[in-house]
């Protein structure tokens, strides 16, 4: 054991011409806004970083100021609020607690912190943050839509599935100061100022929610948009995830009505101010050139239907209709949205193009992802052009069987004969190939004629892993893309075929990963709301949130999304609000986990350890491990976290009944599942079966050696490949690495047969796969269906990249304290990457040569690490230069280390 102040020793000095205590940096709203407009919380959360550089390590004392008007100077009053100094080490997820903050209020706020010798930094930089609408009374504007889909009229679905367009003109006669839009629709919308659209990369707006409970809006700042005299607002409006189908419910198709609703507020020079807002003043048309729109089916457009100039003053709208109008449902909640909507975020050219028939051309961008193509095609008058996807050739054959009933085909129908150029605007494309059929077939298609527009909601990916694997750093990018195509306003399943729902058992599984692998925590908070509202009174969380009444039962192993999440998610952050957030779902949960139970044994319905391969069981699908044992399991654990949780809160009786409660499960589940050598006594002995046990905690201590036993001898029938589906194999590589055989998960991990992650790579995968033989490059796609080549369930692997591979992971909750343990083994010579902390990023880079290990690790201000190397020959371990007889380092004071050692059995 290597004492603190040894191991500060060992740190790089600052220069003496760097100040000694610098400000505090990075300086973040909520779960990590910055600088916003329209904010969601009336009581803001501010959080901030020492910088990585200077002399300080720790906060000893903060003090936050906020202020209705910019600090000019150090000693400018805060008028809002002034916490003073308050000892505390904490640097995230500080309360608001000044005067009561309203819609629309801007403000403005600086931080400083007294380091470890009591002295005090420089004030941060000023950030301002500005609220939004946030109660339904604020909006003084109606939903308006075209009065042909008004439902009194009895519209069919044509109509209600043929875009409407919206506009309104107004003056502006002196100069403006401010101008906000507010915005939201029943639907999706594309919103325009004087011709402009007003964010060119935001897409699909505002998004996807319970919309019988909360529709989110969003505020734009269009102050340089507005000019002096004639001015225009308008929009073009969809039936998106509102009226469109959901899944293959054909019955729900187009039955309900788009609406837009918006709120243009104008304040000049002068002070006074204008509001326009949408009512019957604004005049509306289906006569546009967008026909057709749907998430699944495509776009259809026809260009002799093209209004050049309708969203800019100017434009005769004679022969428009006045619009129609409804008011506002005080049930529903109209609330700025709470992380970024969905973006273009990149573009991908065509890699080739292939001519397979009259007009017809294959692209090929050489990735699977999810956006929409933009084109520049030579077309012929009144002959269609048809733009199909699909993720993968089936035997060279361009297939899209897969998509199911998604039809995912857009038309363009030319007036003019010429080169055309088209971009879907209402709908959305998993896809890695894109077919264009009916263009002109005189000319030779080539790659530049299309482009693909990557879509996603807008978190920033931080490409935080590499390592001396190629096919392994092959894997980290098929989950990122996967994460970046699911990601898409809420956590899908899938982005391509008729499905694209957000399935809370696959939300488990890769939570922890992609907030290691992206800024997620905005993006899983608010969609956690959305679970909140959908959870009914008896506290069943449906299988997919939101929720469409389709599938009408709770699975265990998904429905406890709302106990594993909130905990995870508190475990990467230390935000003690998201478990006050949702400790009611928490305990509503547990009640319908008891109604499914008799004497503490789950009988709740599941989807079992899905799509686990080599199932011997006639539910296929569903793998063979006993759905009661599966289902007692998450009971189990549901029970244990919520005691954690109101622990955590300071509900102390609640946490001692539900330790109670967790200790009769455990035994209720060893005595009806196993005999007393752990084997099971009834059905089939699986790899999750001892998985559940082990990583779930279920097993005595004293026998936890022979439940592993069992898995070890599981994992050795199969030649160390992984028999493990949706639920065991997030799992697989904790529990192996607990036991000490991290050698064991390198082994799975770089098995090239099937079924491995690598099999999917060998067979051209891009992205990671619904099951685990979805594609061969031999025989295409598996005959057995369930086949998307974009899931990214099985993506959970990547989590022991960086608590494994890297080796980090929280000793205390938001990584307070850091345990480093990286696992090193011959597969490897090299790995490295940053794990992302509340106080800044962990960074790992080890290589190995000729049994040499160089380590350098930086640990982050405000926190210390606890530091474990495997493997290390005693003697031979230098820190920075310096020797030492130690392996293990506790305490390890913040700053950078070189660790340099001779490993054995290497």
């Amino acid at each position: 054991m290597l004492p603190l102040l040894w191991l500060a020793a060992c740190t790089a000095q600052p220069p003496a011409s760097q100040a000694i205590v610098e400000a505090p940096v990075k300086l973040k709203l909520g779960e990590g806004f910055s600088s916003p407009i329209g904010y969601y919380e009336s009581t803001p959360r501010f959080s901030w970083l020492l910088p990585q550089q200077g002399q300080s390590d720790f906060q000893t004392a903060y003090q936050i100021q906020v202020s209705g008007q910019t600090f000019t100077n150090a000693d400018t009053a805060a008028d809002l609020w002034d916490s003073g100094k308050v000892f505390s080490s904490q640097t995230s997820w500080l309360d608001y607690q000044g005067k009561p903050l309203k819609s629309r209020q801007k403000a403005y706020w600086r931080v400083r912190y007294w380091n470890e010798q009591q002295q005090a930094s420089d004030w941060s930089d000023t950030q301002e943050f500005e609220l939004g609408l946030l109660d339904n009374t604020d909006w003084q504007g109606k939903w308006i839509g075209h009065p042909d889909t008004a439902l009194l009229t009895q519209p069919t679905k044509e109509i209600l599935a043929t875009p409407q367009y919206l506009r309104k003109t107004f003056r502006v006669n002196r100069p403006v100061k401010q101008a906000r839009l507010y915005v939201t629709a029943k639907g999706v919308f594309k919103p325009f100022i004087n011709g402009n659209i007003v964010a060119p990369n935001d897409v699909m707006t505002p998004g996807w929610t319970p919309y019988q409970r909360r529709i989110e809006t969003l505020t734009y700042d269009i102050t340089e948009n507005l000019t002096l005299g004639e001015n225009t607002l308008a929009a073009s409006l969809a039936g998106g995830w509102y009226s469109g189908r959901i899944a293959n419910l054909m019955d729900i198709d187009h039955k309900l009505p788009p609406r837009f609703l918006a709120q243009l507020e104008i304040v000049y020079q002068d002070g006074s101010s204008q509001t326009i807002v949408t009512d019957e003043s604004w005049k509306s048309s289906q006569a546009g050139p967008i026909r057709f729109a749907s998430n699944y089916d495509g776009e259809r457009y026809d260009q002799a239907m093209e209004m050049p100039g309708w969203n800019a003053a100017g434009f005769d709208d004679a022969s428009w209709q006045a619009a129609i109008s409804e008011p506002l449902d005080p049930q529903v909640l109209l609330r700025p949205k709470r992380h970024d909507p969905i973006r273009m975020t990149q573009t991908l050219p065509a890699v080739s193009v292939e001519v397979t028939g009259p007009g017809v051309a294959v692209f090929d961008f050489g990735q699977n992802m999810v956006g929409v193509p933009h084109i520049l095609v030579p077309a012929i008058a009144g002959q269609p052009i048809r733009i199909r996807f699909a993720e993968a050739l089936h035997k060279g054959e361009f297939y899209t069987d897969n998509y199911r009933s998604a039809h995912s085909t857009d038309y363009y129908l030319p007036a003019k004969t010429g080169q055309i150029e088209y971009q879907p605007t209402f709908t959305f494309h998993g896809y890695r190939y894109m077919e264009v059929s009916g263009f002109d077939s005189s000319q030779a298609p080539s790659t530049d004629w299309a482009n693909a527009l990557v879509q996603h909601s807008d978190i920033r990916l931080y490409n935080n892993f590499s390592s001396s694997s190629a096919k392994l750093n092959q894997l980290s990018q098929n989950v990122v893309w996967g994460m970046r195509s699911n990601f898409y306003d809420i956590p899908l399943d899938c982005p391509q075929r008729d499905e694209r729902l957000g399935w809370t058992g696959d939300a488990n599984a890769f939570l922890t990963p992609s907030m290691y692998m992206a800024d997620a925590y905005g993006f899983w908070s608010a969609w956690l709301q959305s679970v909140r509202e959908e959870q009914n009174e008896q506290g069943m969380v449906p299988l997919y949130i939101p929720y469409v009444k389709w599938i009408t039962w709770a699975s265990s192993g998904w429905g406890d999304a709302a106990t594993i999440i909130p905990w995870e998610l508190y475990q990467l952050t230390g935000d003690l609000s998201i478990l006050q957030d949702n400790y009611a779902m928490m305990l509503g949960w547990l009640d319908y986990h008891k109604s499914q139970s008799e004497n503490h044994i789950s009988h709740m319905k599941t989807f079992g350890d899905w799509l686990q391969p080599y199932p011997v069981s006639e539910a296929a699908n569903r793998g063979d491990t006993d759905f009661s044992l599966i289902s007692t399991a998450f009971y189990a654990r549901s029970v244990q976290l919520t005691a954690k949780t109101a622990q955590a809160l300071g509900k102390t009786d609640k946490a001692r009944q539900l330790t109670e409660l967790h200790s009769d499960i455990k035994a209720a589940f060893l005595a009806k599942f196993f005999d007393d050598q752990l084997l099971p006594k009834s059905g089939h002995a699986t790899q999750t079966t001892y998985l559940l046990g082990l990583a779930f905690e279920l097993f005595p201590t004293g026998q936890r050696e022979i439940a592993l036993n069992h898995l070890l001898g599981l994992l050795k029938a199969s030649d160390n490949h992984l028999r493990t589906g949706f639920l065991g194999t997030s799992l697989l590589a904790s529990v192996l690495q607990d036991a000490g055989r991290s050698d064991l998960i390198y082994d799975l991990l770089f098995k090239e047969t099937y079924p491995s992650w690598f099999y999917s790579i060998n067979n051209g995968a891009t992205t990671t796969w619904e099951r685990w033989n979805s594609y061969s490059l031999e025989d295409g796609f598996n005959p057995q269906g369930m086949n998307s080549l974009n899931h990214y369930a099985y993506g959970t692997i990547s989590r022991w990249f960086y608590e494994g591979i890297l080796g980090v992971t929280p000793a205390e909750p938001g990584f307070k304290r850091i345990s480093i343990a990286p696992q090193f083994n011959q597969r490897l010579s090299a790995a490295s990457g940053q794990v992302p902390t509340p106080n800044g990023p962990v960074s790992i880079d080890w290589k190995i040569t000729n049994q040499t290990l160089i380590l350098d690790v930086t640990i982050p201000r405000n926190t210390e690490a606890d530091l474990s190397l495997p493997d290390v020959m005693p003697g031979t371990v230098t820190v920075n230069g310096t020797a030492t007889d130690g392996e293990n380092f506790h305490a390890m004071s913040p700053g950078r280390y070189r660790i340099e050692a001779k490993l054995s059995n290497i």
